[in-house]
């Protein structure tokens, strides 16, 4: 169902209701589609099996040998001078 900001606004307890019992329902922003709210199933069900934004940076692109070494052979001092 199709829902006009101010309606949604004014009902949106309604609107959550709908979302759980009938499925997603859609927020209009003059005349054009502009959200909709989803029961928490639904949602769920959308992220199932996903990565999170944590997981994709742990998951980053292996170190080759060569790169390893070097981050492990550099200088843990300073290249600059921070004492000021």
């Amino acid at each position: 169902m199709e829902w006009p900001l101010q309606d949604a606004k004014n009902q949106f307890s309604k609107v959550v209701q709908k979302a759980r019992a009938e499925g997603p329902q859609i927020v209009t922003l003059r005349g054009e589609r502009a959200a909709v709210v989803l029961s928490v199933a639904d949602y769920d069900a959308l992220r199932a099996g996903r990565p999170s934004l944590v997981d994709d940076l742990l998951a980053g692109p292996a170190w080759d040998a060569d790169v390893a070494h070097a981050v492990e052979q550099r200088d843990s001092a300073p290249s600059r001078d921070v004492a000021l």
